[in-house]
């Protein structure tokens, strides 16, 4: 079943994490993900609210977990440990 990756995200270093996010894309790419909402408008009902938002869809939740784990993304991760505060969860989409 596919699956969401979403990601709450408050920046703290622009540039470090920019660099983050030209890594990212293409690793998650290669992991058979793409994205359907990178930083957009949004409106926080309950919880901790997070100024960027990005949820990108998997064709599955090991798919997504693969990616997470994969040398390529952990690269890009490595620029975002210091330059964000990130909730990051995957989700399976139910065909309800």
């Amino acid at each position: 079943m596919p699956a969401l990756w979403i990601a709450h995200v408050t920046v703290t270093d622009p540039d470090a994490y920019g660099k983050y996010a030209e890594l990212a894309g293409p690793a998650i790419a290669k992991h058979g993900g793409h994205f359907i909402a990178r930083g957009g408008r949004f409106v926080q009902l309950e919880g901790k609210e997070r100024p960027r938002n990005v949820v990108a869809r998997f064709p599955s939740v090991e798919a997504a977990v693969e990616c997470y784990n994969s040398i390529e993304y952990q690269r890009a991760l490595d620029h975002a440990r210091d330059a964000s505060e990130r909730e990051l969860m995957v989700v399976e989409i139910s065909e309800d």
